[in-house]
């Protein structure tokens, strides 16, 4: 009898312990960063980033205050000894009251695969590095969406540097600058210790697209500053394109353009498909902003007709996984398909908890979806390693008093390992080939 009362007591403490540890209290909000003035000469390089330009190549983009500045990049694996020299391009826009400085765009290579380059921007200043990606698995990808400019922004990016990876993953709402053009130019400079040191790739969100009618098109600012490889994809629109790395094919597709199956985006995305070597990227993953799989009541539904139209197209590509933004939280699903877990069915992530000023979406739809496996409404990031052609390791590390605490992590076996390419491999080809 006595020991039924300690085993009794035992299993209730296990059951309280359980429950306080699974009761995370959520940090308050914190500001939106201030940057002091900070005056360069006109010729400095200001807003370094990097990102991938093709086989072998990356661009290098950075902003210059003086119009005559020549959009050179010196590059070379020593410090200070450049062996060769890029000529690029340069653009600027206007925005009502606000002229941009002059913004360059220069594409550097062929470069070696996993290698440390030094470079310099402009012929003067001061100089950078960039590490190219592996050739060949394992790849690590940082992911995080909805950044903006506050102090859990700050953070975030903290946590990132510390995660050894090869390439970041945005999908989508960059610098929050909503029509407040200089916005854009102090996320160039909170960005720039990591975005020149490792390719950025990313895809446009609703903050992006800045329209006013009769005055300005949509999304002006964003394809002036953040050129991606879309005419290296085939793409006609820097609002979708896609890219590899290692083994792996990644399609950035675009939630705030047409994509229904008359539109420019989804002939492209069809195109690039039938193009995809499961044999050499045996891992396809794609990216856009508004997530399809959602159980948080904010922006619940609003990926519904981007899903209605793609969803399908996807599925029979044996797409591995699919990362969203957007919604300020954390979502995990299973693999699913047309709303119910399918093993065919890709993995859904919603990331878009990067720190952003509006806050936490906090609130969520009960009971939880028989697809939805893990949800937090906390800020932070993900890491996704890919081990090899079959396996990969996900994770998300939850920001917690200023430490990256992994709180969700899962092995995910690639669906080429599973047989299910080869299986939809004639529905695909169907799908493809229709008008």
């Amino acid at each position: 009898m006595e020991l039924m009362k300690l085993i009794t007591v035992t299993v209730s403490l296990f059951i309280s312990v359980t429950v306080i540890t699974a009761d995370y209290v959520r940090p308050q909000p914190r500001e939106t960063l201030h940057f002091q003035l900070n005056p360069k000469p006109a010729f400095y390089p200001q807003q370094v980033h990097t990102s991938l330009a093709g086989d072998k190549s990356m661009r290098v983009t950075w902003v210059t205050d003086d119009d005559s500045s020549p959009s050179v990049v010196e590059y070379g694996t020593l410090p200070g000894r450049y062996s060769s020299v890029a000529q690029g391009e340069s653009t600027s826009y206007n925005y009502l009251f606000y002229s941009s400085g002059k913004i360059h765009h220069t594409v550097i290579g062929p470069l070696e695969h996993d290698t440390v380059y030094f470079y310099r921007c402009g012929g003067q200043g001061p100089e950078f590095q960039l590490k190219t990606p592996p050739a060949q698995f394992p790849v690590t990808f940082a992911v995080v969406g909805d950044l903006g400019q506050t102090g859990w922004t700050k953070s975030t990016l903290d946590h990132i540097d510390q995660c050894k990876y090869d390439v970041h993953l945005l999908p989508g709402d960059l610098s929050y600058a909503d029509y407040m053009q200089h916005r854009w130019d102090t996320f160039g400079e909170l960005v720039q210790p990591l975005a020149s040191a490792k390719p950025w790739m990313v895809t446009e969100g609703n903050h992006e697209q800045e329209s006013i009618p009769l005055l300005k098109d949509g999304f002006a600012s964003y394809n002036a500053r953040w050129k991606m490889p879309f005419e290296e994809s085939g793409s006609s629109s820097n609002l979708y394109y896609s890219f590899e790395v290692a083994g792996v094919h990644v399609i950035m597709l675009g939630s705030y353009t047409d994509y229904d199956e008359q539109s420019d985006q989804f002939s492209w995305l069809k195109a690039d498909l039938s193009k995809v070597d499961r044999t050499k990227t045996p891992w396809l993953l794609v990216l856009f902003h508004v997530p399809w799989y959602n159980s948080n009541k904010a922006h619940k539904g609003e990926g519904d007709g981007m899903m209605a139209a793609m969803e399908s197209l996807l599925y029979a590509a044996s797409v591995d996984m699919v990362l969203a933004g957007h919604v300020h939280a954390y979502e995990r699903s299973k693999r699913v398909n047309n709303g119910r877990p399918d093993p065919c069915g890709a993995v859904h992530i919603t990331i878009g908890d990067g720190g952003n000023r509006e806050g936490l979406a906090h609130g969520y739809i009960n009971p939880q979806p028989e697809w939805s496996v893990f949800r937090e409404a906390s800020f932070g990031h993900g890491e996704l390693k890919i081990v090899n052609s079959t396996h990969a390791f996900w994770s998300w590390h939850r920001n917690d008093d200023d430490e990256p605490v992994r709180s969700d992590q899962v092995w995910i076996t690639s669906l080429v390992n599973s047989g299910c390419v080869s299986e939809k491999k004639n529905e695909l080809r169907d799908i493809l080939m229709a008008p």
